[in-house]
């Protein structure tokens, strides 16, 4: 089931052009492990696996009916029952708006409730607090620091590993629910 279908959509060929534009641009290349610019060929060949590969989910965001950025599950193991994820805003104007705590609901809300899975995962620039304190706001610890994780521009990059747990998820998600959607607490 897709989760909240007025916010993510699936990815589809038809937006690769749109999405390889956004990788390539410093505004989301800066938040990547990798910055290298990315050829048509590269993002269909991409594309195709990725069509073949039960471990990764991808969407695009939309606010307001436009596509204005990339959410997406991988490495997802149903016998552990653990995926990690990633999102990033590519319009600018969307940043703040609290467009990120909905996506976050909503892939919360999916790996936990329709995928049924125990545990997400995520990394995160050390130096990007805003993301780190998005997470931690829906629940995420700190499990991990991985210095010099990242050899990136010239010089090692600190990543830190952030986990939620799905027993610690569930009863922060009606509070947070009412809070991002201004309705009652069920």
């Amino acid at each position: 089931m897709l989760p909240a279908p007025d916010l993510l959509r699936p990815l589809v060929a038809d937006d690769l052009e749109m999405v390889r534009a956004w990788r390539s641009s410093e505004a989301v290349a800066q938040y990547m492990y990798s910055a290298e610019p990315i050829s048509a060929e590269q993002q269909q060949a991409w594309f195709a696996r990725l069509q073949q590969d039960p471990t990764k989910q991808y969407w695009i965001i939309l606010h307001q009916g436009r596509p204005v950025g990339v959410a997406n599950l991988y490495a997802i193991h149903t016998a552990f029952r653990t995926c990690y994820w990633a999102f990033y805003l590519a319009e600018q104007q969307t940043r703040g708006s609290g467009l990120g705590a909905k996506v976050e609901l909503a892939v919360l809300e999916h790996v936990f409730g329709e995928l049924k899975l125990n545990k997400l995962l995520c990394e995160v620039f050390v130096d990007n607090a805003k993301v780190i304190a998005l997470h931690e706001k829906f629940g995420f610890r700190r499990e991990s620091y991985f210095r010099e994780h990242i050899y990136k521009d010239g010089s090692y990059r600190d990543v830190v590993g952030l986990a939620l747990l799905r027993r610690e998820w569930l009863p922060l998600q009606p509070g947070l629910r009412a809070k991002l959607y201004r309705t009652p607490a069920a």
